[in-house]
């Protein structure tokens, strides 16, 4: 699997971004510990790109609850 030459942090409403091919999820650890959610990796018009849902998957963390350090 290539390496993803973008990363996008996003809401809900990239979800179901429009275009993109999900070719696997992919969990990731941290020195800040766990991430928001699995990182989405996919294609976009041909470029490998990671999607990381900011809330999670369905919106389950408000924003006083992310890990912003892990997150980046």
């Amino acid at each position: 699997m290539k390496q993803p030459k973008i990363a996008i942090i996003g809401g809900s409403g990239l979800y179901e971004m429009e275009g993109l091919k999900v070719l696997e999820e992919r969990s990731v650890e941290t020195p800040y510990g766990d991430p928001s959610d699995d990182f989405v990796i996919g294609e976009l018009e041909g470029v490998t790109v990671a999607f990381l849902a900011r809330h999670a998957k369905g919106h389950r963390l408000l924003p006083s609850e992310l890990n912003f350090r892990a997150n980046i």
